[in-house]
């Protein structure tokens, strides 16, 4: 143990299940269940809540937590995204400390030797890592140690590690698991008596040696949790974001600086995209001046992009806008988001997509007007039609051509009765449901005349009923189901009007009619 070293571990008990609850449309209360394939068949990985109070348990068999809980949902974890989250996370971490260290799929160490008092002390940097996880939606646990063996041991195992103690009293009340052993060598040690790490201190080291593999040697575990044996972290590998850099032989005052900076900053930049098989999705022009200070202006691309051209034209307005106040002597161009983009070659004899003009499209009219003000539709997993498509930035995580791929996708999931209906929605939806009178000849039967904005429809041409349930998995018990008809009036106007409920549904009172679109 190196003197006066201090070691972080982070540790997310629910990173699995958090992240899947981001991206999930079941309801917070649904009984889930993340699996991976076992010997035996599926084996749990992690709950919901919902699960875990009807019985099921992390490294239990899915049939048996099923013939607790027969309603039991299965998804499959998605273990490449957990790690690929855990990389970005400790990437992040750097805030806090220059070397981290990714501990299995659900944690981080980090050596916080002086630089504790940066934060105000210990306990600040700690709850202020909580704090930023939590923001982040993901519920963690910390605790600080002189090794990395006890802060790991502590994360996971002491409800509070009091400050103050001596290593060898905090780590005295906890299981042998949290020396990081096997299953077998644990249960091994339980079936000895020796169950908390206390028990195995006035223990004769050669007799439990015997009994032990050197990887699983119990004591072997304990002397790194307690220093007498080294256990050094492991760095992760940080690769920097591409970058361009100019300096100047003299300070530049005048506005054109930045802009003519570009010409050589972007091929340069574009260069190490291309060895990286990159594509830039944000980018930063910075401008040191003279007295210190700097001028930032950055960009957002919707597409993963290194055209040269295009980047160029992104930032000429930015980069002229800068100030160069006393002058610039060094730029500097970053693309501080980037994604994987390989070679791509359109075609030869068809028609081009035009999916890349329409990016450039976005790009430019969101340097002009602001990201926030240019939106495009997206496809949403409802088969409700308002909540069948939303409004997002143009400039999202999400590419367009993804999201195409996306809604074909779908499309052809739907069956043929489905694709009919769908045909046969109307050219403009109403964003909210309008309240309309209807008038009927029997409470199950067609509409016969309608009053939609004090303004009386009688009804000359019916079709339908075209029935939608309610989503049962997203909304609550009392939502009813829907019934909708294509109508026309005497004077050739349609409209598409539905019946909410159904008379003796048990849901409520008597149906109520709502119009929920125009034809033509």
């Amino acid at each position: 143990m190196t003197a006066g070293q201090r070691i972080l571990s982070v540790w997310w008990p629910q990173l699995a299940i958090e992240r899947w609850a981001k991206t999930n449309d079941l309801g917070p209360d649904a009984p889930v269940a993340l699996t991976v394939e076992g010997t035996h068949g599926l084996v749990i990985a992690a709950v919901t809540k919902a699960a875990a109070h009807s019985g099921a348990r992390v490294g239990a068999r899915l049939t048996d937590a099923r013939a607790l809980d027969p309603s039991l949902i299965n998804v499959p974890a998605d273990l490449a995204g957990d790690a690929a989250l855990v990389g970005r996370l400790a990437r992040w971490a750097a805030r806090w400390s220059p070397l981290v260290e990714i501990d299995g799929r659900d944690g981080l160490r980090l050596d916080i030797t002086g630089v504790a008092h940066l934060f105000g002390d210990e306990a600040a940097l700690v709850e202020d890592v909580r704090r930023r996880f939590a923001a982040l939606g993901l519920s963690s646990r910390a605790a600080v140690a002189p090794t990395p063996a006890a802060a790991w041991a502590l994360a996971r195992f002491s409800p509070s590690p009091a400050r103050g103690e001596e290593l060898a009293v905090l780590l005295a009340p906890l299981p042998v698991a949290a020396l990081r052993l096997s299953p077998q060598s644990v249960r091994t040690l339980e079936r000895l008596g020796l169950k908390t790490i206390g028990a195995l201190v006035g223990v004769p080291r050669r007799s439990l040696a015997r009994r032990f593999r050197e990887a699983d040697n119990p004591l072997d575990a304990l002397d790194r949790a307690l220093g007498r044996k080294p256990e050094p972290l492991i760095a992760t590998a940080c690769e920097p974001c591409p970058r361009s850099l100019l300096r100047l032989e003299e300070p530049a005052t005048y506005p054109e600086a930045a802009a003519q900076a570009l010409e050589q900053l972007i091929p340069n930049l574009v260069g190490q995209l291309e060895q990286r098989h990159l594509g830039a999705r944000r980018l930063m022009l910075i401008g040191f001046r003279v007295d210190g200070s700097m001028a930032v202006a950055s960009v957002a691309t919707s597409i993963p992009s290194r055209e040269a051209k295009h980047l160029q034209r992104l930032l000429a307005d930015k980069a002229a806008a800068l100030d160069p106040e006393f002058g610039f002597d060094a730029f500097a161009l970053e693309a501080e988001w980037t994604e994987t983009l390989g070679a791509a070659q359109e075609s030869l004899v068809e028609a081009l997509s035009g999916t890349r003009d329409i990016a450039r499209l976005i790009d430019r009219l969101c340097v002009k007007l602001g990201p926030e003000r240019v939106r495009r539709p997206r496809a949403r997993e409802s088969h409700l039609p308002e909540q069948a498509s939303d409004w997002v930035n143009a400039v999202s995580s999400l590419r367009g051509a993804e999201g195409d791929a996306a809604i074909q996708k779908r499309g052809k999931k739907l069956d043929c009765r489905a694709s009919l209906a769908m045909t046969a929605r109307p050219q403009r939806l109403l964003d909210r449901p309008e309240a309309i009178s209807v008038i009927y000849a029997t409470p199950e039967g067609v509409p016969r005349r309608f009053v939609w904005r004090r303004v009386v429809h009688d009804i000359d041409r019916v079709e339908g009923p075209e029935r939608i349930a309610p989503e049962w998995w997203r909304a609550p018990s009392k939502c009813r189901l829907r019934d909708y008809y294509r109508v026309e009036d005497a004077s050739g106007r349609r409209f598409w009007i539905y019946r909410e409920g159904v008379i003796g549904d048990g849901r409520g009172g008597a149906p109520a009619w709502y119009l929920h679109g125009l034809f033509g």
